[in-house]
């Protein structure tokens, strides 16, 4: 049982090779170039999403800020086509894998800190002691505001792969559910195949949702170093 329940996490393999990476690089295709094809509804509605993305996250942002404009757009455009992918019946969620999750989270921290070192070092490192601190707390302030910058990341990482991976399971478990139930009352089973629809349309809008989160928060990560 807890292999089947499991199984849907494990990299898939042909020939024993692993193919996570031709399954990260497939979301490219759902999003062509309007440069190279004739503007068409999708090409449109593409380029409203990117937009609307725009909007929403460089509004608050510097000139320094909107030079990762490009980088925002194309990570909640990935994040959020990887996890609607991933709701595919016998697909697989790269974004359910923490390693996957840290290495994207860690570099693009690790970038708003090195930049925040670089154009605004003062008000960088007052982050660490805030003004009027008793001499007493000092060394005891820096390092819980030390450990919560190195913290950020992992929050990062966690909070995705837990989101997604607690509603695959829970589809995974309602629909094991159901089909045990279509032999034993056909009422009850009716009754988890509604719950089972409901779920799969409130994952549908977690995968977006998440993809949001992930993105605004390494948004804000920035504007408070660029």
């Amino acid at each position: 049982m807890n292999e089947n329940l499991f199984a849907s996490f494990m990299t898939p393999t042909f020939l024993g090779l692993p193919i996570v990476m031709l399954i990260i690089m497939f979301p490219s295709i759902l999003f062509p170039s309007p440069y190279r094809l004739i503007s068409n509804r999708w090409t449109t509605l593409q380029q409203w999403l990117i937009q609307l993305i725009l909007k929403q996250m460089m509004t608050i942002h510097n000139v320094k800020g909107r030079t990762w404009s490009l980088m925002l757009v194309s990570l909640i455009l990935f994040i959020g086509s990887t996890n609607l992918l991933g709701l595919l019946p016998h697909s697989f969620t790269p974004t359910t894998q923490l390693s996957m999750n840290l290495g994207m989270a860690i570099p693009l921290w690790a970038g708003t800190v090195v930049l925040g070192f670089r154009y605004k070092t003062k008000s960088t490192l007052a982050h660490f002691l805030p003004q009027g601190t008793p001499p007493m707390l000092i060394p005891m302030l820096i390092i819980i505001e030390t450990i919560s910058l190195f913290i950020q990341p992992m929050a990062l990482a966690v909070r995705l792969t837990a989101n997604i991976t607690a509603g695959h399971l829970l589809i995974h478990l309602i629909g094991g559910a159901t089909l045990a139930l279509m032999s034993i009352s056909t009422m009850t089973a009716t009754i988890t195949f509604i719950i089972l629809i409901l779920l799969t349309i409130l994952e549908f809008a977690v995968a977006l949702i998440q993809a949001y989160v992930f993105t605004l928060l390494v948004s804000l990560y920035l504007h408070d170093n660029a």
